[in-house]
């Protein structure tokens, strides 16, 4: 049997590290890592420029580290990155786990606000009124998405004017049909096993529809799990179906 691989997590916009805890509290392990891209809980380093390309580069320079391949999952736009990994940088996972799937399907259409921070000056006015404001107003707007508890509170803490310059900046790298181009390396993604998360109660479908997450998970040679009960926040909202989906999923591993 082999050894367990280690667990990276990569979470997404708007968030912190702190969407996973209540998801960590669940699976009980001490070899877990969450990574916060830059402008997402981290500082962005001044010769980064925040693009779907530089955070797959960014993910995969600190996957290198690790001694050897990871159990990488990913979150929102942290599934992006985690895609992106599998397609370009197998070698360095064991295995890969996304709920973003359906941004890399023909046909993706970006959710209203994203069509609208991808727009100049509508953009950046959307990001001054979201990520602005005092900490009072910050609350109202985390709540208003559904990220709630203590991880709301850690997230209404972090996101600020340099959280938004990487969001219009990530999204402007993204608008269509730059996530249908990038959908066409999905078969790359074959190289390592893999894991799609459907959120069954995500109602925006701003990671997709269902349809378009079977359909790019099919195109990875990945399985296709959903996810009953959990909403598009499902790490702090409601982690029980995707802790059980993946550690079902992992155990199968251990024997390959």
């Amino acid at each position: 049997m082999s050894r367990s691989a280690p667990l990276v997590l990569v979470h997404g916009n708007p968030e912190t590290a702190a969407i996973w805890n209540p998801f960590l509290r669940l699976l009980g392990r001490d070899d877990v890592v969450t990574l916060s891209p830059p402008g997402f809980g981290a500082p962005v380093p001044p010769s980064f420029d925040p693009s779907v390309q530089a955070y797959r580069e960014w993910l995969a320079a600190r996957l290198a580290v690790f001694s050897r391949p990871v159990d990488l999952v990913g979150h929102d736009w942290g599934g992006v990155h985690v895609a992106q990994v599998a397609m370009h940088h197998p070698h360095l996972i064991r295995s890969w786990a996304s709920d973003a799937l359906g941004v890399l399907a023909p046909g993706f259409v970006w959710h209203s606000m994203a069509r609208i921070w991808q727009t100049p000056e509508a953009g950046e006015e959307s990001v001054r009124q979201l990520f602005g404001g005092d900490l009072d107003r910050r609350r109202q707007v985390v709540a208003g998405l559904g990220i709630t508890g203590d991880a709301g509170e850690a997230v209404a803490a972090a996101i600020g004017p340099e959280m938004g310059r990487a969001v219009l900046s990530l999204l402007r790298s993204a608008a269509q049909p730059a996530m249908s181009r990038f959908g066409e390396d999905l078969g790359k993604a074959r190289a390592a096993p893999g894991l799609a998360l459907i959120a069954a109660e995500d109602t925006d479908r701003s990671n997709g529809t269902p349809e378009q997450h079977r359909w790019a998970a099919e195109r990875a040679g990945a399985q296709a799990v959903v996810l009953d009960g959990a909403p598009h926040w499902w790490p702090s909202e409601n982690p029980g179906p995707a802790a059980e989906a993946l550690t079902r999923f992992w155990r199968t591993l251990e024997d390959q």
